[in-house]
């Protein structure tokens, strides 16, 4: 049986990357491909009860470093439950956020040691590293914006400030410079038919 194809959502906050998952999966599925539909935190059931406990509450409830371990403690259970068996049973997994999000979030954002971090994707995620990583950009101001506008504002993290979030995208554009062997930024500006055309284009590009 041949291995499933592994692909992330990452960026900051109202960049519309839930929509574009959606999307992106009835697209695959309507090409005939057998598709698992995931989120992080959470996507399985320990995995969810860690994300009502380490995203709701107070801005300051965690330290950087409780709340890294929280997130990779979700993702073990995330890894073993949901990811690891679609991928061996041949199915594309699609995740809305995964350890990149950790590294812009818990990393440049909170200021959780890089080699900390590090050694826990080591540990935890292992080979299970995403084939294709898509990272949402926009200005931060619109991301907010959107969010506020949406409703969307519905955890700890939206709430941490702008300087905050202006760190989240500097980061998530440096790991797609590092990683350009498997990540593509998407511009995340313009409507949802211009977005999906641009995640299409990737996908198709790099995995079809």
């Amino acid at each position: 049986m041949t291995q499933g194809r592994f692909i992330t959502f990452e960026g900051g906050e109202g960049a519309g990357k839930s929509t574009q998952v959606a999307r992106l999966v009835d697209r695959l599925q309507a090409r005939g491909v057998d598709v698992t539909r995931t989120r992080e935190p959470g996507g399985s059931t320990g995995a969810e009860e860690i994300r009502n406990i380490a995203l709701n509450g107070d801005a300051g409830r965690w330290s950087p470093l409780t709340e890294t371990l929280l997130m990779f403690a979700a993702r073990s259970d995330h890894l073993e439950k949901t990811i690891r068996p679609a991928l061996d049973e041949g199915r594309w997994v699609v995740c809305d956020r995964f350890a990149d999000s950790s590294r812009a979030y818990q990393g440049a954002g909170g200021g959780a040691p890089a080699d900390f971090i590090e050694s826990l994707d080591v540990a935890i995620v292992a080979h299970t590293q995403p084939d294709l990583t898509l990272i949402f950009d926009l200005p931060v101001e619109v991301g907010l914006e959107r969010a506020f506008g949406r409703g969307l504002f519905e955890t700890r993290f939206e709430s941490k400030g702008l300087e905050f979030h202006r760190r989240l995208r500097e980061r998530f554009l440096e790991i797609a410079k590092e990683n350009s062997d498997r990540c593509v930024v998407i511009d995340a500006t313009g409507d949802e038919e211009t977005v999906a055309a641009r995640v299409w284009a990737a996908v198709e590009g790099r995995l079809l």
